[in-house]
């Protein structure tokens, strides 16, 4: 089992590299679309490139620059696991069965067959239209420490998605005014079984596994549009749609632990007995689903070490991110608590190997 960091776009530093292998990790996982909800908006420039810099929001991905980050992360003692989420100009009729959808269909192979070509094996997505929404950020971590909540009826009010955007971000600025119709579970689902005959067989000849993250929050419908992946037992709906080891999971365990049914430990062992497992978010939460909080990863509902014991007896050789975690009270918020994490996944790692 590997340690691995999650940067966004505009983190893809030198230093962060170091930074990542300082705290123990061996592995990146790097959004090449600087979508953070959750994530913070923090200076990284070292005075080398900055993958930051790189606008790629409405062109395809392009090989060059896939594989000059991956010689830069490995310049620095590190691996390249995934690249993670697709820019929403690419696929958005695909999420919506839109005029563009096979024309985009064209485009994600594209993309497939470039990130293949790299040598990265793993493109993690949502395939969701609302995307994630509804956060709100306060003090509700130990100590205080800043982090995330979805308070279900006592946060955002919910409004439905406007004409011409995705994932809350607006891809047609010249759409006319009005509101999206509601997107059902049905529509949805054939959808995703769509992308997937579509994909999946450019994503085996290419060498990549797609891993699917599940629905964050995990609601069973937001701002109009049903959701995908809302209980742990939807993973395997997803995974029988076409059965392929290039059709996989982004497992999102603190998402799993804030579903109202199913356990997150007979999750973990579910998916990692089928191999089905391309990587791991790890964070830990109080709560579920309508009213949760997500905390440091020793302190919430999960019992991390009972579930990386799971990992480990089912033969999980994969990498583990902290995908998000309280910014603490410090010069450096973000840093402080990805070190905390990583520290302590390190050490939990280490010592579960011996037993």
């Amino acid at each position: 089992m590997k340690l691995g960091l999650g940067l966004y776009r505009h983190m893809l530093t030198r230093d962060n590299f170091r930074f990542a292998r300082q705290a123990g990790a061996t592995h990146l996982v790097a959004h090449w679309v600087d979508y953070f909800p959750h994530g913070p908006s923090i200076p990284s420039t070292d005075g080398e490139r900055n993958w930051g810099v790189i606008d790629n929001r409405g062109r395809l991905w392009d090989y060059e620059e896939l594989a000059d980050l991956k010689r830069a992360v490995n310049a620095e003692g590190l691996e390249l696991a995934a690249i993670e989420n697709f820019d929403p100009s690419h696929w958005y009729d695909i999420l919506l069965d839109g005029p563009r959808r096979n024309e985009q269909y064209e485009q994600i192979k594209t993309i497939i067959r470039n990130v293949g070509r790299a040598g990265i094996p793993v493109i993690g997505y949502n395939f969701s239209v609302a995307g994630v929404w509804g956060h709100v950020t306060g003090p509700f971590a130990r100590g205080g420490a800043e982090t995330v909540a979805f308070l279900g009826p006592d946060g955002p009010r919910e409004t439905p998605l406007r004409l011409g955007e995705v994932w809350n971000v607006t891809y047609d600025p010249d759409a006319p005014p009005g509101t999206r119709e509601p997107v059902t579970t049905e529509q949805l689902w054939e959808r995703v079984g769509a992308f997937l005959r579509e994909v999946v067989p450019v994503a085996e000849e290419a060498g990549v596994r797609l891993a699917a993250h599940p629905d964050d929050p995990p609601v069973p419908a937001l701002r109009g549009a049903a959701r995908l992946v809302n209980q742990p037992h939807l993973y395997q709906r997803l995974l029988d749609l076409y059965p392929s080891r290039a059709n996989a999971l982004e497992f999102c365990q603190g998402t799993i632990a804030e579903m109202t049914e199913g356990d997150v430990y007979e999750a973990i062992d579910r998916y990692t007995r089928q191999h089905a497992i391309a990587y791991v978010h790890l964070r830990n939460v109080k709560g579920k689903v309508p009213r949760y909080y997500e905390v440091f990863i020793d302190e919430g509902d999960v019992d991390m070490v009972r579930a990386l014991r799971i990992y480990q007896r089912n033969g999980y050789d994969g990498v583990f991110v902290p995908d998000h975690t309280p910014q603490m009270t410090c010069g450096a918020p973000w840093h402080a608590g990805m070190a905390f994490a990583l520290g302590y996944l390190k050490g939990v790692l280490s010592a579960i190997a011996r037993d």
